[in-house]
């Protein structure tokens, strides 16, 4: 007669068994993630240092070592990545001589020169990040998509860029530049960081898509034939008007002709 043994797990044995896979899974974390995690911060700071070399440099004479701001210049504590961005890249900083605002010229910077000083000034104090294009590109969207982006144009910033971006004349020498040449990601940061005399438009105001749907319209706008003499966007009112001027001047002007000829005749 065989007799079966039979072995009896110890009620401990399930549980020490998960207790042990966990440890192993947490083991090959540690191993992994960090390292990766590491070489990220190792690159981000590597970045700042990069860019407080060059601010120091370039920047620091007009803003202060700290970016704390001088009586030349207002203090980068907190303007955020997206500032830095739109002054650096459209060349209106560094600023080649003091004057009523800075304008818009070619950047002397590469763009990771400019990437660096970004990560830098950001690392002061919080503030708008550099945009991706899914945050303010105006392609795709339909047509009563861009004619709500006009609607808004026109109710927040045709006062001083004009009707159709065109730009106009500001008090105290100062100026809101014409958008036609501006591309969409900094049209996004304008209205997010407001540059010199513009207000900021936070995203309560104008949300990412409102931006979006306004760089739709600017682009439809100006990628559209003229169909007309060009004055300042007021399109057929505005034509019309100078119809009338000189239609009407030239006729009173044949009026006043005739009736002396007639006097003379006399």
């Amino acid at each position: 007669m065989r007799f079966l043994s039979t072995r009896r797990r110890h009620p401990a044995a399930k549980p020490l068994a998960l207790v042990l896979a966990l440890f192993v899974m947490g083991g090959l974390y540690a191993a992994l993630a960090p390292a990766t995690q590491s070489n990220a911060d190792t690159t981000g700071q590597a970045q700042i240092a990069q860019g407080k070399d060059l601010f120091e440099l370039n920047c620091s004479s007009c803003h202060g070592l700290n970016g704390e701001g001088t009586p030349e210049a207002p203090s980068l504590i907190g303007v955020g990545a997206a500032s830095v961005d739109f002054q650096m890249e459209t060349g209106r900083m560094p600023m080649a001589r003091p004057g009523a605002q800075a304008p818009a010229k070619k950047t002397l910077y590469s763009a990771e020169e400019i990437s660096a000083i970004a990560a830098y000034v950001a690392s002061l104090g919080t503030g708008p990040a550099i945009p991706s294009e899914d945050q303010y590109s105006g392609t795709g969207l339909d047509a009563k998509a861009i004619a709500r982006g006009g609607e808004l144009f026109r109710a927040n910033c045709s006062a001083c860029h004009n009707f159709e971006g065109g730009g106009g004349a500001l008090p105290n020498g100062k100026y809101a530049p014409p958008l036609t040449q501006t591309s969409d990601k900094h049209i996004y940061e304008a209205i997010r960081t407001g540059p010199q005399q513009m207000p900021v438009f936070s995203k309560g105001v104008l949300t990412d898509q409102d931006v979006k749907e306004i760089v739709g319209y600017l682009n439809t706008l100006h990628d559209s034939p003229n169909g007309g003499f060009d004055l300042g966007g007021l399109g057929p009112v505005g034509e019309g008007l100078w119809g009338w001027v000189i239609g009407l001047g030239g006729v009173l002007l044949i009026i006043t002709w005739i009736a002396s000829r007639g006097a003379r005749a006399r």
